[in-house]
């Protein structure tokens, strides 16, 4: 998913995701390690997608998102 179709989603959607995708990480690793995941770029593609997440979930934390918009409107004007 780009990261542009996570900021439409809203503050508790983005936390339940990063949680789903931390145990989607753990699955991965423990299947490498048994030896039954066949594709091992899908590790890297759900740690990248939870790292953009866990971004999205701070900058919801510090209200960042709220700043750069209000930011972007006072350039504008």
């Amino acid at each position: 998913m780009k990261a542009s179709e996570y900021r439409e989603r809203t503050f508790e959607e983005l936390r339940h995701m990063a949680d789903d995708l931390k145990q989607d990480v753990f699955n991965l690793r423990f299947q490498h390690a048994t030896g039954q995941l066949d594709d091992v770029s899908r590790i890297t593609q759900v740690k990248r997608d939870l790292a953009r997440v866990k971004t999205l979930v701070r900058e919801h934390e510090l209200n960042i998102r709220q700043l750069v918009s209000a930011q972007d409107s006072q350039a504008d004007g």
